[in-house]
């Protein structure tokens, strides 16, 4: 659900936004304060004062009865907005309880509204106007109450289509596992999740209504003259037009100044209600900032090489100076527990972070910086220079589409096969990834697939542009015991057979200990520890690094406790000035949290480094226990 408060933020810092809702407010108080404010009656003439200009006693001067202008306009948008409140009201109740329930509920109740909006957006509206005007005595209220129905279909079409999206989503599912009704999930988890596009519709749909009813009143519809409105004033400063034009101005400009800041306050709720509205549209996708104490060039031998990335959204920190590099047929590990920044940094290695994204310091892929450099050089690398496995192939696979043809479409785009060449090279792919029987395979679609079928699926994908480094994001997390171990073979053949490099994110340590030439360890944001994974195995120099170890199951002692890490893992924007896991370290002393900690060779290894001040103390206290 998009924050109330970021909304409001990002929707002050929008000039003409913020400039119109003022505008609409004052609009909003001078007309309900009509009474008070107003100079004289609306309806009080004086015929030594007609079609006056703008003087001390009539500011916007007076109409051919000599009617004081500014008092009508006053009184008259008491009619007008009042209108506007009616009509956007009914259209925004029915249509958010109508797209609500064909949304969530889909299914022959969804046809059935579906085409019954169609038909009331078929039905010619100011003809339906017309005839309730006649039939109830020129009944404003029914007329706006028929307008505001016949603007149903708008506000149901954008509330169904969000709906839809949302009910598939886990958290939609969970709500039903855990036996929450219908009607409460709609009301409290699916409508907080749609209200972007309904707000900014609203805006829209009443500068709509505002422009019908000042037609309507122009014709002396929804009110009876002499009573005021904005409509109806445009309609008597027409007819004298030719001896007082100033006229027009007051009533005329007043609702097109009205139209253009709802207008104006939609576009700006748009911007604000969007996720990636948090830089100016106009920015690349990514906002990188140009760091001058970074490297001129890739550290030797390294084909991928992370140095100095940080990684902030909102102004919010949540990736900070990761550093490490992987040759080619190396694998390295990323481990660490939920919320240490994994994803977030091969996210930001690959490019595809959304627009809010602010990032700093290099990304060397074969001895090309991809953070400071052009744009299609970025998007050259993806696919066939690193390529990416998610950690959900269900979601990696579009389910509208056969393995073939999704896969097919990668080999065109990467080599420019076509037809036979293009599905011999699908087949290749998934032989090449163990499936027993690619032509089967190929024809079927995503949910006719296990999950280690679609996993393999998922990496031949990845493959298919032949890539020299592969991210896999916690491949095996899904997957049974029998399954991750034939992932973790084929991810160790393919790296054999083709010399490409692998960087695995993981929390199981077995699986880091399987495949894994160097571990690097993260928490809240940071490296804390980077080294073969023989040395961090055998010498954690990091408590954090330590605890996990510990909190390792397969290595637990029967009949003892399963040891656990206190806490959790600090929020970004809330992490310590020092070292970061002191809250939870048994080895922290005041200075851990007097400034940030740099990474340090542990034992003067170039090749193993720990971002701890007590090195020492936790190197002895691991070879203690490894004695007892």
């Amino acid at each position: 659900m998009i924050g109330r408060f970021r909304v409001v933020r990002q929707f002050l810092r929008r000039p003409l936004g913020l400039t119109s809702a003022v505008f609409l407010v004052l609009v909003i108080i001078s007309v309900a304060l009509a009474k008070l404010i107003a100079p004289y009656d609306p309806l009080a003439q004086d015929y030594s004062a007609v079609l006056a200009t703008p003087n001390a006693a009539h500011p916007l001067g007076t109409d051919q009865l000599g009617r004081d202008v500014l008092s009508r306009l006053l009184y008259g948008g008491q009619v007008t907005l009042i209108g506007i409140l009616e009509a956007v009201v009914v259209a925004v109740v029915v249509g958010i309880i109508l797209g609500l329930i064909a949304g969530y509920l889909g299914g022959p109740l969804d046809t059935v509204l579906s085409r019954l909006t169609e038909l009331v957006m078929a039905i010619p509206g100011i003809v339906v106007l017309l005839m309730t005007y006649a039939l109830t005595g020129n009944n404003a209220h029914a007329g706006m109450f028929v307008l505001g129905v016949l603007s149903v279909p708008t506000i149901y079409r954008v509330t169904r289509g969000a709906a839809a999206a949302v009910r598939g989503e886990t958290f939609i599912s969970a709500s039903r596992v855990v036996g929450i009704g219908r009607g409460a999930i709609m009301v409290r988890h699916v409508l907080p999740n749609v209200w972007g596009p309904i707000i900014v519709n609203t805006a829209v749909l009443a500068a709509v209504t505002l422009g019908i009813q000042g037609g309507l009143n122009y014709l002396a519809l929804g009110v009876n003259p002499p009573a005021p409105s904005w409509g109806g004033m445009v309609s008597e400063a027409q007819s004298s037009l030719l001896q007082q034009p100033w006229l027009m101005v007051p009533s005329g400009l007043t609702i097109a100044l009205t139209i253009v800041a709802f207008l104006l306050i939609a576009d700006a709720l748009r911007d604000a209600t969007d996720t990636r509205s948090d830089i100016p549209s106009s920015a690349p996708r990514q906002a990188v900032v140009e760091d001058s104490t970074a490297p001129s060039a890739a550290p030797e031998g390294a084909l991928l090489a992370v140095d100095r990335l940080r990684v902030a959204f909102n102004g919010v920190r949540v990736v900070q100076d990761v550093r490490f590099s992987v040759a080619p047929g190396e694998t390295i590990g990323i481990v660490g527990e939920s919320g240490s920044g994994k994803t977030v940094t091969a996210s930001a290695i690959l490019d595809s972070l959304d627009a809010g994204a602010s990032v700093t310091g290099c990304v060397w892929f074969q001895g090309v910086d991809l953070l400071h450099a052009p744009a299609h050089h970025r998007r050259a690398a993806r696919g066939s220079g690193i390529a990416y496995i998610s950690q959900d192939p269900m979601v990696a696979l579009d389910p509208s589409f056969t393995v073939a043809g999704q896969l097919g479409e990668l080999v065109a785009r990467h080599h420019g096969l076509r037809g036979a060449a293009r599905q011999r090279r699908v087949l290749e792919l998934l032989d090449q990834v163990g499936l027993p029987d690619p032509a089967g395979t190929a024809r079927r679609y995503p949910h006719q697939l296990s999950g280690g079928m679609a996993q393999r699926v998922s990496i031949a994908c990845a493959l298919a542009g032949n890539p020299k480094v592969l991210i896999a994001d916690e491949p095996t997390t899904a997957l049974d015991v029998t399954i991750q171990g034939e992932i973790l073979d084929l991810l160790r053949r393919l790296r054999d057979d083709t010399g490409m490099a692998i960087v695995i994110i993981t929390h199981d340590l077995g699986v880091i200990a399987d495949i894994a030439d160097r571990v690097v360890v993260m928490y809240a944001g940071e490296v804390v520890e980077q080294a073969a994974v023989e040395a961090v195995f055998a010498s954690p120099g990091h408590p954090y690094t330590r605890a996990l170890l510990a909190a390792n199951p397969i290595a637990s002692e029967r009949g003892k406790p399963l040891m656990a890490i206190p806490g959790t893992v600090p929020r970004p924007g809330s992490w310590p000035t020092g070292c970061h896991f002191a809250v939870r370290c048994p080895f922290a002393t005041e200075a851990c949290s007097a400034a940030p900690i740099r990474l340090e060779p542990v034992a003067n290894s170039e090749d193993h480094e720990s971002r701890c001040i007590r090195i020492d103390e936790v190197l002895r206290s691991s070879r203690k226990e490894v004695v007892s």
